[in-house]
């Protein structure tokens, strides 16, 4: 008899649950991917992200190789496709990670129906997130939470696996199994859009792990918001697919120094949390009082703020980092998200699209979480004054030197540092010793940033008092 693990966002033979409990207890195992049009074509398609999902596959095909069996790739529905394996490889069960976003639930129980209709059962396995079961964390009550505080406490004294280590072999696929190809993404009718510095696979991300954990670890508490060269572990596209597990990385994280990065796991399992039992959350305002927002709905700005032109250089740098290479900073996502949300007054799902059709990391929960947070109408609220960050402050905490605004914004690389963060204040003879003339090098602000802020805020006080 055959097992079958169904592989989704757990891209790795270390530390996965589903894979140790099918190799325990089958003579084959057959590890398989389903590429769902759906999810390759429907609301978050993202090329990038697609073809770092196809570098992810490949390298995993070769370890399973070396290992002595292979990836079983399949096109299609994992509801028409598993069954049809499962007869064929001789299967009696299906091993999956359990997932939490609304598609994720529907798919899930689309497949356990399919799979029941022919005798085969399936067990849901931890892997995806640190905690085992992030929605399975309870307040005192019984309730979900909705503040990220307590729920860091509790989820601290959530139970943890054992790390386990990836299998030294594995058994051979079942005699005349076809194991499928890996298309190209033009297969996938797709383009490869943004030029990425990541790289996609277990090794890769192992390698990247081994790097941060051995030494920018020690400062990252401390360092970790800055823009220029800074601690980041640049893990998060291989968190999204699983090419390395987060209950490892907070296993190896441990102690003092590493208390601020296992932080950042926390707020990822956090809103996993939230989405499982807020499911409408991805597509509205978790708050009631917030819904009724009276949003701008300006293509023109909005499309100024995509193609980083705002004329505001923090922004522009996060903008056009992130078109060039899918992925951005944290500290720059929030920088950007507010500028969209406060000072343009545009809908926070218009940004959170935007970020799902670019980002490598693109993750339903963490993305529309951290972007209803910035636009201060989720979960974890706080007075909206302190979420309108105000670029140029930003700029000149976290970016002191300019290196990152000017490697992204080539236009201001000779604009004095006193000028860089507003440029638009430059004196006419200090703009053309600079090569940088408001207007005609580089734009000059879509909007003043003062009289935005009074705007934002008046904007939230209106809903407030509207839905009383």
């Amino acid at each position: 008899m055959s097992e079958i693990v169904w592989l989704r966002r757990e891209l790795r033979l270390h530390e996965n649950p589903a894979l140790a409990v099918a190799l325990a207890g089958g003579e084959r195992v057959v590890p398989v991917f389903c590429l769902d049009e759906r999810l390759l074509h429907g609301r978050h398609a993202c090329a990038p992200r697609t073809a770092f999902l196809l570098e992810c596959l490949a390298e995993l095909d070769r370890s399973l190789r070396a290992r002595g069996s292979a990836l079983v790739v399949r096109r299609g529905s994992p509801e028409h496709e598993l069954p049809a394996l499962a007869r064929v490889a001789g299967a009696h069960t299906v091993h999956h990670a359990g997932d939490v976003g609304p598609f994720a639930s529907r798919r899930d129980e689309r497949v356990r129906r399919a799979l029941a209709a022919v005798g085969v059962g399936v067990r849901r396995h931890p892997g995806v997130f640190a905690a085992d079961d992030p929605a399975a964390i309870r307040a005192s009550g019984g309730g979900p939470y909705t503040v990220f505080t307590p729920f860091s406490r509790a989820w601290l004294r959530a139970p943890r696996r054992e790390v386990l280590a990836a299998p030294r072999r594995m058994p051979a696929l079942p005699e005349g199994l076809d194991a499928g190809e890996l298309p190209g993404l033009a297969t996938l009718g797709l383009e490869a859009g943004a030029s990425r510095t990541a790289r996609g696979g277990e090794r890769e991300a192992r390698r990247l792990a081994g790097r941060f954990l051995s030494g920018p670890l020690m400062r990252y508490g401390e360092e970790r918001d800055l823009l220029g060269p800074h601690p980041s572990s640049r893990l998060s596209p291989h968190l999204h697919l699983g090419c390395i597990s987060p209950r490892e990385l907070e296993q190896r994280a441990s102690g003092p120094a590493g208390e601020a990065y296992r932080r950042q796991l926390c707020w990822r399992d956090f809103f996993a949390h939230v989405l499982a039992h807020f499911p409408a959350d991805a597509r509205r305002a978790h708050q009631r009082r917030y819904r009724g927002v009276r949003w701008s709905r300006s293509r023109v700005a909005f499309e100024a703020w995509c193609a980083g032109m705002t004329g505001v250089p923090l922004v522009d740098a996060g903008m056009r980092q992130l078109r060039s290479e899918g992925w951005m900073p944290n500290r720059e996502r929030m920088v950007v998200a507010s500028f969209l949300t406060a000072h343009l007054g545009i809908d926070w799902r218009w940004g959170e699209r935007w970020f799902m059709a670019l980002l490598l990391d693109g993750d339903e929960a963490s993305n529309c979480g951290n972007w209803q947070w910035v636009a201060g109408v989720g979960v974890d609220p706080a007075p909206p004054y302190r979420r309108v960050l105000s670029p140029v402050r930003q700029q000149e905490r976290f970016d002191p030197t300019g290196a990152y605004v000017r490697r992204h914004v080539p236009e201001l690389a000779r604009v004095p540092d006193r000028h860089l963060a507003a440029p638009w204040t430059m004196p006419a003879a200090v703009q053309e010793r600079a090569g940088c003339v408001i207007g005609r090098d580089y734009p000059p602000p879509i909007v003043d940033l003062a009289s935005a802020r009074r705007a934002a805020l008046a904007r939230h006080a209106d809903a407030r008092r509207l839905s009383r």
